[in-house]
């Protein structure tokens, strides 16, 4: 569920340390079957998970452009 473009949803970690994305979360951020996603950690703030494309997005915002073929 979400306002204002701020989510929260709750998923349960199976035996082998495995979470689902909830389908409402996948469908909000484009996360797709065979998708990567990236996960970062803080021991203070916690986990964050994001979309695989995030890093070519902070790139284009810093840089001012998307990265060439040969960028990649």
């Amino acid at each position: 569920m979400g306002t204002n473009g701020k989510y929260a949803w709750t998923a349960k970690v199976g035996e082998k340390g495995q979470i689902v994305i909830p389908k409402e979360a996948r469908d909000v951020f484009d996360i797709n079957p065979g998708d990567t996603v990236i996960i970062l950690g803080d021991i203070e703030r916690g986990l964050a998970i994001m979309p695989g494309g995030f890093f070519d997005k902070m790139h284009e915002l810093i840089m001012g452009a998307k990265p060439t073929q040969e960028e990649k």
